[in-house]
């Protein structure tokens, strides 16, 4: 499965969740480490090369096989 668009999202279809998944993800990615003096790391920046989700799980009611890729909602503006 291909990791999810900026207007995508996952849906059950088993339960009806909208918000709480679990991801296993498979990513090759190029990072930017920034390290203090006293050693802490900072990512500053990251470029994702490859990127595959490998399963998805429902967190409510712990489906793998029926999670779907729906469209986001979009905000009403109200005119």
């Amino acid at each position: 499965m291909k990791p999810l668009g900026p207007d995508e999202r996952y849906r059950c279809g088993a339960c009806g969740n909208l918000t709480r998944f679990d991801v296993v993800e498979r990513r090759r990615a190029r990072r930017f480490y920034h390290f203090s003096l006293p050693g802490e790391l900072t990512v500053d920046e990251e470029d994702v090369l490859e990127a595959e989700v490998e399963e998805v799980t429902c967190r409510w009611c712990a489906s793998a096989g029926s999670i779907e890729v729906v469209p986001r909602a979009q905000p009403e503006t109200g005119e």
